[in-house]
């Protein structure tokens, strides 16, 4: 069995560097509205946090019903999918629909935050569910073409690599772009700010418009099976069968958990440079650009011990246990430069998990064919970005509950030593303890080896799915 050759089509560098660019996006977007997304609405537009907070959690109630459904529904074939493709139209639509969106967030009505809070907490809503939507149906689309265009562990790495390049640098933009246009206490700034995000995602949509082709060779074989399928597998089935699955089940904790760190910690970013340091906007250009520098530069070495290991469980708990250990000296940092050699350490660590994550997916992706034999990859992507974007919601109510508990005052230029406090609480208290706990669960239910992913791969190849 060790000596059967894999499945490999082999695609062009050009091809794999135009797909990741749609990784550069999602990482672009998503980026810049975790770092002032929450903060814009309680800090700068003046919205009671109780508010924001609901909004956040609606928002995560529309998201569990949005995600895997829209990967239930776009994983079936349509009358234009013979010509276009399964997920090419998807990703076009989902994209540019998904950048206008996000402007829409950063551009509420003008009025007074406490007589017209209920216009504001409805547009916040509205503009968090569109957002959602139309990123669901950009990214479930995305992530379910990988394991279908990219069929050999080789390939897969080699394009995960291209991704974790082109991807950081989405990272980076995404990180040090917004501020530049930012005035703390200026909300027409934050339009300005928008609207550069804007071009800049529309530019990186088109990039990868032809990396995100199907490949016509899958399209015909799916719709043939598809054909052949006497009892089409419902949506609940699908649901209650993708949650049976050990691995799957480990994988979204770890990645809720995961999420929970890092969305908590880069929300947190403004909070830190405008009322913990005291400085300018600008600043926070400076601290996430020495995270993410060290991201780049340690996601190489990552990706090479994953290689040279081939145990993608190994990397993930090696780089998973790491963050927990590097966030720890954050909780007493008080100055730029011991926040700055902080973020280049928790980069180092995040930069293998990240590179991780889709590999992971697509490994659970493979089990789950071979146990079915029915390719799911929409609904399996869409239950795991749910969990991702539940991290969204968790953020939001830990931040509603520490700036309450600690009287953090919205709207205003200066804070109290106990909400400076609660800031430092949701940077990097919560992260930790949330991102063990998902670790243990991991380490104790995750058992896909790199036998089992070997034998899964040439299971596939036999069966010709």
């Amino acid at each position: 069995m060790e000596n059967e050759e894999l499945e490999i089509i082999t695609h062009s560098k050009g091809t794999m560097a135009s797909f990741a660019f749609g990784t550069f996006l999602n990482e672009f977007l998503w980026m810049a509205f975790s770092a002032f997304a929450f903060f814009f609405y309680e800090a700068e537009v003046g919205l009671n946090i109780v508010l924001v907070g609901i909004a956040f959690v609606i928002y995560a109630v529309w998201n569990a019903v949005n995600d895997p459904l829209i990967g239930y529904l776009t994983n079936r074939p349509f009358k234009f999918t013979k010509r276009w493709g399964r997920r090419f139209p998807w990703i076009l639509i989902g994209g540019l629909l998904w950048t206008i969106s996000y402007f829409l967030l950063f551009a509420p009505p003008d009025i007074d935050p406490v007589a017209g809070e209920w216009i504001l907490f409805g547009w916040l809503v509205f503009a968090l569910c569109l957002f959602d939507t139309f990123c669901s149906l950009f990214w479930v689309n995305y992530t379910s073409l990988t394991p279908d265009k990219f069929r050999s562990p080789e390939e897969r790495r080699t394009s995960n690599g291209m991704n974790i390049v082109i991807g950081s640098l989405g990272t980076v933009s995404g990180a040090i772009v917004p501020p530049l246009f930012i005035i703390f206490g200026v909300k027409f700034t934050y339009i300005i700010s928008a609207g550069v995000v804007f071009l800049i995602a529309i530019i990186a949509l088109t990039i990868s418009l032809p990396g995100s082709r199907d490949e016509e060779e899958y399209v015909d074989r799916y719709l043939e099976n598809y054909e052949e399928q006497s009892d089409k597998t419902s949506f609940f089935k699908t649901l209650k069968t993708s949650m049976k699955q050990k691995n799957f089940v480990a994988y979204v904790i770890v990645l809720l958990t995961y999420q929970v760190m890092a969305r908590s910690m880069t929300a947190s970013i403004p909070y830190i440079a405008r009322y913990v340091l005291v400085v300018e906007a600008t600043v926070i250009t400076i601290i996430m650009g020495s995270l993410l520098l060290a991201l780049i530069i340690s996601t190489p070495f990552w990706v090479k011990y994953a290689q040279k290991s081939n145990n993608n469980r190994k990397v993930i708990l090696i780089t998973g246990f790491l963050l927990v250990i590097v966030t720890i000296p954050l909780i007493f940092v008080n100055t730029i430069e011991g926040f700055i050699i902080g973020m280049i350490l928790w980069g180092s660590a995040m930069g293998g998990f990240w590179a991780m994550q889709t590999i992971c997916l697509t490994d659970i992706i493979d089990e789950a064919v071979v146990d079915t034999c029915e390719r799911q990859e929409g609904t399996y992507n869409g239950i795991s970005m749910f969990f991702s974007r539940l991290a969204i919601a968790v953020q939001a109510v830990s931040f509603a509950l520490v700036h309450e508990l600690t009287g953090f005052v919205e709207g205003s230029d200066t804070q109290s030593t106990q909400a400076i406090i609660g800031i430092k609480i949701h940077f990097a208290v919560i992260p930790l303890f949330v991102l063990l706990i998902g670790m243990l669960i991991f380490y104790k239910l995750y058992d896909l080896t790199p036998e089992k992913t070997k034998e899964n791969q040439i299971k596939l190849k036999k069966m010709c799915i």
